[in-house]
């Protein structure tokens, strides 16, 4: 791993030279498909509708899914490929119980007894979304890491206010490690991952664990990460109407999620702020270009780094937030993945490659 700094840069650069020209126009061949179908889908923008329509709309993944069926494909083809097993269990929260899912590679004979494990936490502005919407990401990080995922879901606001989805991920980060023998998992190999808010809750989860002396994460994986509190950055500036999320769509998330505005002072959501990042694990920060949450993706590994993190930051650009889990359809995303997968398993010590 390197510290990615001429990816830095070029995030940098990106941001200067774009003007907020169209996310169909700086999107790749690609993007532009997954999108066109997403508009054919006809979902509002975000930030537009009452909570309970937005939840009801068709998302980014339903156009990957919509997009591989015009294509003369069946999505579940393509994961029965990974051969990833899944098993629905819940986790003990806040006074009463969670989902969550429990993904197993087949890795056939020779397999080591016990696999590293990676809790995974999904996005969703912590308002929309489930384990459903995000599971591409999850069996991709099983299948590409050699590694059982327990993806997490939260209690959701506006019904339960922020700080409840980052208690219960805590609290899902202890039972993950109570029991990861069960599910065949080394307990002592255990990272986090997340994406856009899930990757917020991710790094909070090694926050408090090194906080309340618990055992730490060995590695985070941070994908376009909510990082912070300033609508006002570059990035908000220059995707300020970018689809599928724009500054909108953010101030949407937020104003259904915290309690009053005292909150944005809370280190859990201004990381780039006000946390402190000393003592964390190394972590792998993906970014994307057409993005409002670019700039604070930067600002984060930075800080990390500062902090003494060894960090590899990586910007993709001609994709929107919400690519990661598109490596059906979009090549970028296999890229990403890989990186990823690459982070994860050299922090594992893993010697087991696809």
């Amino acid at each position: 791993m390197d510290h990615s700094s001429s990816d830095a840069k070029k995030s940098r650069a990106q941001l200067h030279k774009s003007d907020d020209s169209g996310t169909m126009e700086r999107s790749d061949s690609d993007m532009r498909r997954v999108l066109t179908k997403l508009q054919e889908l006809g979902p509002k923008p975000l930030g537009t509708q009452s909570v309970e329509d937005t939840r009801n709309q068709p998302t980014p993944a339903d156009a990957v899914a919509a997009l591989l069926v015009a294509q003369g494909q069946e999505p579940s083809e393509l994961t029965a490929k990974l051969k990833v097993k899944k098993k629905d269990v819940t986790y003990p929260t806040g006074g009463g119980v969670q989902a969550a899912r429990v993904y197993t590679p087949d890795l056939g004979k020779g397999a080591a007894s016990s696999l590293p494990l990676i809790v995974y936490f999904h996005g969703g502005g912590w308002v929309i979304a489930d384990l459903d919407t995000y599971e591409s990401s999850a069996m991709a990080l099983a299948h590409k890491c050699s590694a059982i995922v327990v993806s997490i879901d939260y209690r959701h606001a506006p019904e339960h206010k922020f700080p409840a989805q980052h208690e219960d991920a805590f609290n899902a980060y202890k039972w993950a490690l109570q029991n990861a023998k069960s599910w065949g998992a080394n307990p002592n190999s255990v990272a986090v991952a997340g994406e856009s808010a899930g990757g917020n809750l991710a790094i909070n989860v090694a926050i408090m664990a090194r906080d309340q002396d618990i055992q730490r994460p060995v590695y985070m994986l941070l994908v376009y990460p909510v990082a912070g509190v300033d609508m006002n950055t570059e990035s908000y500036q220059t995707n300020a109407n970018a689809v599928p999320l724009g500054k909108k769509g953010m101030e949407w998330f937020v104003e259904h999620t915290i309690r009053s505005d005292r909150d944005k002072a809370s280190p859990m959501l201004d990381l780039v702020g006000k946390a402190n990042l000393e003592d964390l694990p190394d972590a792998t920060v993906i970014t994307a270009e057409i993005d409002p949450l670019l700039s604070e993706g930067l600002m984060l590994a930075d800080k990390l780094r500062q902090a003494g993190s060894h960090v590899t930051y990586k910007s993709f650009a001609g994709v929107t937030h919400e690519f990661f889990g598109m490596d059906a359809v979009l090549d970028t995303a296999i890229a990403a993945q890989e990186v990823a997968a690459r982070d994860l398993k050299g922090a594992f010590g893993s010697t087991v490659s696809h």
